[in-house]
């Protein structure tokens, strides 16, 4: 058996380095902590986990990049099901978890490579819509039917939450 060295250029382990710096720990803890908050206020709906814990990964995203953004999505969205008893069972909302994950990415990197606007209308529409057509082969067409109107609210709220707050702190030139 033979033993292959890589120089370390290659394998890159100060671009890891850099992301889990302790300030980004720390704010993606308390953006985690203000998702759990999100995560207790409600849009009624027949699951009863759409809720505002997504704007706050909008935010995260925006401001701090796509990375950020998702990891703080992801656990935001496992803390909404908690809080209602994982009503479409867990593996679906580890599935929902990293869906949502992509959608805040792909709103933060539309918003910066194109425009503000764009990502808000992506946003919406992928956490709204395609999300519940994403149901369909596990609860039917009912149940997308029953969560498109919810889903498209809720997003459209934590969008406008995170765009607003995003608005107003870069504005201030804190960001």
């Amino acid at each position: 058996m033979s033993l292959i060295i890589i120089p370390a250029e290659e394998i890159n382990i100060d671009d890891k380095k850099k992301f889990w710096t302790p300030k980004r720990i720390a704010r993606m803890s308390i953006f985690i902590a203000i998702s759990a908050v999100g995560s207790m206020i409600k849009v009624p709906s027949p699951t009863g986990t759409v809720a505002l814990d997504a704007s706050i990964a909008y935010f995260s995203a925006i401001a701090f990049g796509w990375r950020e953004g998702s990891i703080v999505a992801i656990l935001g969205h496992i803390l909404t099901a908690l809080t209602t008893g994982f009503p479409l069972s867990f593996p679906l909302h580890i599935f929902i978890a990293f869906q949502m994950a992509a959608w805040v990415s792909l709103f933060a990197v539309i918003a910066k490579k194109i425009h503000l606007w764009a990502g808000i209308i992506v946003g919406v529409f992928l956490n709204g819509p395609v999300s519940s057509l994403l149901v369909v082969p596990v609860g039917g067409f009912g149940l997308m039917a029953a969560l498109i109107l919810p889903l498209t609210i809720g997003s459209a709220i934590n969008i406008f939450v995170a765009v607003t707050a995003y608005l107003i702190i870069n504005k201030s030139k804190i960001i």
